[in-house]
């Protein structure tokens, strides 16, 4: 399934539940699929036009009135074009404005690097009391979305628009901070989020296979507060691989690294993402097998440890 009609669509029901549930977006209702909310919700809807900046300024406002505004648009515009909006007109207040976020890392494929975030989870984590969430599944986009109603703190919700399996069950209940443990195993990790998660999956089902070799998978939501005790967990493996579909710079793999090192835990390590460099436009799988972050050029970075 495509996280963005998950997301959009299930925005609907979050309008039922809670009638403070306002939707703002940038000009981009079909891009961020919110038309069933502005159908039954018209009067909760707004469109400011192609102005970020304004989109979240106005989203912050709504917030001081006492309601639950869901800005949507893509993580680039969100995380580069509106970042100072982000910074002094939500953070800085401590809004409870979720921040909604798809064509996260490469997903947007032949669009190019305009419309990549490859920098959004460094820039967000970097703003004080911005909440970094990357979801994996339909289950558990819907269950950040029920955990965002009740969470009174600034929220970045990442998400891909390439098609993603499920990999939780229908009663997955989201937990701030909290990792989650797919696969067990005792011969590596793997550490990762959103769209990757599927691709560990599937590779540690090979390593295990062609090799007999156990490794963790370990889905990493929240970017920011990050589960260092999950991260700890993971080292006694001795053998790490942290994947994202972001700038290896910055994201995920920084944090885990950080977290490695604040403990002083040793294991042989790698980050698997986009290697700070811009490409040229193409489909996302492409560049996903490019950069090595798909399930086969992360069952190769793993394998290489036991050579």
């Amino acid at each position: 399934m495509f996280l963005r009609n998950v997301i959009g669509s299930y925005m609907a029901e979050l309008g039922k539940k809670s009638d403070k549930v306002v939707v703002v977006n940038a000009d981009l209702m079909g891009t961020c699929r919110n038309k069933s909310f502005v159908e039954e919700f018209p009067n909760r809807s707004f469109n400011v036009g192609i102005a970020e900046q304004n989109m979240v300024s106005f989203a912050a406002g709504l917030a001081h009135e006492g309601f639950i505004p869901y800005a949507f648009t893509m993580a680039p515009f969100m995380s580069m074009r509106a970042c100072e909006q982000v910074r002094t007109d939500v953070a800085y207040a401590r809004l409870p404005v979720r921040l909604m976020a798809t064509y996260a890392g490469l997903s947007g494929g032949i669009s190019g690097a305009t419309h990549w975030a490859m920098e959004d989870c460094a820039i967000m984590t970097g703003i004080p009391e911005m909440t970094v969430v990357e979801v994996c599944d339909e289950n558990q986009a819907k269950s950040v979305l029920d955990f965002s109603l009740e969470y009174d703190k600034p929220l970045y919700i990442r998400s891909s628009v390439e098609p993603v399996k499920n990999v939780y069950p229908d009663n997955y209940k989201f937990e701030l901070g909290k990792a989650s443990v797919l696969r067990n195993g005792a011969d590596g990790a793997f550490i990762c989020s959103g769209v990757v998660v599927q691709y560990a999956i599937d590779a540690a089902k090979r390593i295990e296979e062609k090799y007999g070799k156990r490794i963790q998978v370990v889905d990493m939501p929240t970017i920011k507060p990050l589960d260092r005790s999950a991260v700890i967990e993971a080292s006694k493996t001795k053998n790490m691989i942290v994947a994202q579909d972001h700038n290896v710079i910055g994201g995920l793999g920084t944090a885990v690294a950080t977290a490695l090192a604040e403990e002083g835990l040793c294991a042989r390590f790698k980050i698997l993402g986009i290697t700070d460099i811009f490409v040229e436009m193409a489909h996302a799988p492409y560049l996903y097998h490019k950069f090595g972050y798909d399930a086969e050029g992360l069952e190769k970075a793993m394998l290489s440890f036991f050579e």
